[in-house]
Parts: C-alpha cells; structure tokens; sequence
C-alpha cells in the first residue's frame, strides 16, 4: 500500500508538473517607466495568465543590452531596437547567437535631434556646423547618417560631443551645446523639468524627414524560439491585447506602472507614454494593423542600417524578423 501511495504521489505530481505554465524570462529595455507600460497593462490585468504563460519582466539595460542577454540565453525574450538586432546579426551570424524580432512595436524610430528655439536650429540643414552632444553608441547618433543622407546635411560639419545619456540634455538646457541626440519625444518632460517650456524646444524627429525604419520590437532567443513556440506565439497575443487597450486608454494604463513602481511621477510618466503612442500608433500601422510585416522595408532598413553602422556583411530579412507567431491582423487592427 505504501508504495501504491508513493507511485500515485508520483504520477500526480508528474501530471501537476506538466501543467505547469511555460516561464518567459523577460527582459525590458531600460528601466520602469512610461514606456513599458503595455507590458504591464498584459501582466497586471491577466493577459499572459490567460494565455498560458508565466512571465517574469526584469528591467533592462539598453537596447544592445536586450540582444546580447538573448543571444547568451540568460533571457527568453526581449523588447530592443530592430537596428540594434541587425548590428548584432550582422556581427555575429552565428546560429547559436541568433536572435529574432517577432512583433515590430514601433512602427517609427523615436529617434531624433533636439534643440532650443534660441539656438537658430529650426529645420535639419540648420545643424551643419553646430555642436550635438550624445553618447558615441547610441541608436540615435549611429542612425544620424541616415537622416543626415535623407537632409543633404554635411556630415563633416557636425561637432559631436561624446557624453552620457542623460547629461547632453542637461547641458542643452544650460546652454552648453547647440542640440542634443536622442529620443527627443521622450525628453519633453525632462526638460521641462529643468525650466525649459516646451513650447521652447525644437524637435527633429528622424521619422519626419526621411528616416522610415522600425524602432524596437519584441525579441526572442532563436533556441528559445523553436523548442517554445507555442509559448512565443502565447505572450505575443496576451501582449498585443495589452498594447491595443494601452493605445485605446493610456490615462488608465499608465497605472498598472504605477503599481509596480510606486515612486514614478505619474503625469511625466504619462506623457512619455503619450509620446511612444504616436511611433506605434502610426497612420500606417492604424491603416494596416499593428506589426504589419513589410519585407520592402525591412529589406531598405537593413542596407540603411548597413551603410550607417559600417557593416560588411548584412544578415536577411528573415534572419531578423518572422512574422510566424504574429496574432491574426484582425486582432491588430487599432
């Protein structure tokens, strides 16, 4: 009797055990702010639980950061820059590194230049000559090429000041240099914050003068990718249902941030997520869903991202981005 009791134990654990939800060790691009709010609007409201799949969000260090701890395999999946994703493809083409976009979230880069009014840079050409201050590998000062090539904007021209994200800002409002690059939709209330008015900035956004790449994407280890697909395929439609109702509401969204991290400034985390809005909820992505696969642009934001990088050897469309899990369109329709 005593060992039918410990075989039962067993096949009722054995059968519990294989119940369990997949795990997703999900790691962010940076820390808890606005931005990452449709992941936890898909968390905080059930999605991924409904799905089946249990998911752990870890912030993150970066946009290079989120390939290369995919690539090493301590995360499953990732949220980072598809150019990032092709700088890394491109310099490490081997299989047991491979990394791959699954969901192309922002439809537009929010990259950017940012300025001041008083400082006389109104439209790109004003720049040539002038001082940008930004950290040297950041995604915004590597895509600056392409803008540049897009403007007519002599490129020997510009004075790059090499510093810290963050600090290029903090010297812009002070004075201390011409303009600084970035992700300038996002830094309006940081500015603000050091006495600048909004209505004293001038923005650049890339996306607005020729630049027509994808900024970041969900990503997924490749190994990970093919022993779980039913799982990618899982947190893709619990997520998609999260970044729809985020789009449709940010006001109540920005909550379930809150939740998790009790000490951000709501209004300013607010308005960065109102800001994200608009490079994913672009008119192209409310005519033709979200995360619509374009192969043609794609295909143009690899050879853009070649020529800018100084790439050799450029990694396929569908070595970057498979649109195999993606939700049907008609769930991602805004």
């Amino acid at each position: 009797m005593f060992f039918i009791r410990i075989l039962l134990l067993s096949v009722l654990s054995g059968a519990a055990l294989a119940q369990d939800p997949p795990r997703i060790k999900f790691t962010l691009d940076w820390v808890i702010d606005g931005q990452q709010t449709p992941f936890f609007v898909s968390q905080g409201k059930g999605y991924f639980a409904k799905e089946g799949v249990s998911v752990t969000l870890d912030v993150g260090v970066g946009s290079a950061g989120t390939v290369l701890r995919l690539a090493a395999g301590t995360y499953d999946m990732g949220y980072g820059d598809t150019s990032a994703l092709i700088e890394h493809m491109s310099k490490n083409p081997d299989p047991a590194v491979r990394v791959v976009a699954v969901y192309l979230t922002q439809d537009a880069t929010p990259a950017g230049i940012l300025s001041l009014k008083k400082n006389n840079i109104l439209k790109p050409k004003d720049l040539e000559g002038r001082a940008i201050g930004g950290p040297a590998f950041g995604s915004d000062r590597k895509l600056f090429p392409i803008f540049a090539r897009a403007q007519g904007i002599d490129l020997r021209s510009i004075k790059w000041q090499n510093m810290q994200p963050g600090i290029n800002f903090s010297q812009l409002a002070r004075g201390q240099l011409d303009a600084a690059s970035g992700f300038p939709l996002f830094q309006v209330a940081n500015m603000e914050a050091m006495g600048v008015r909004a209505d004293e900035l001038v923005i650049l956004n890339f996306k607005d003068y020729g630049v027509n790449i994808y900024g970041n994407a969900i990503l997924v280890n490749a190994k990970f990718m093919q022993e779980n697909p039913k799982a990618v395929a899982a947190f893709l439609r619990a997520y998609n249902h999260g970044l729809k109702e985020t789009i449709a509401n940010p006001d109540q969204a920005i909550d379930h941030v809150r939740q998790r991290e009790p000490t951000i400034n709501v209004a300013a985390e607010l308005q960065r997520l109102k800001a994200l809005i608009q490079v994913i909820a672009t008119p192209n992505a409310r005519a033709n869903g979200l995360s619509e696969p374009n192969r043609g642009r794609m295909q143009r934001q690899i050879e853009d991202v070649g020529m800018a990088f100084g790439l050799e050897k450029l990694p396929e469309v569908d070595q970057v981005f498979t649109p195999v899990f993606l939700p049907p369109r008609a769930d991602r329709m805004l």
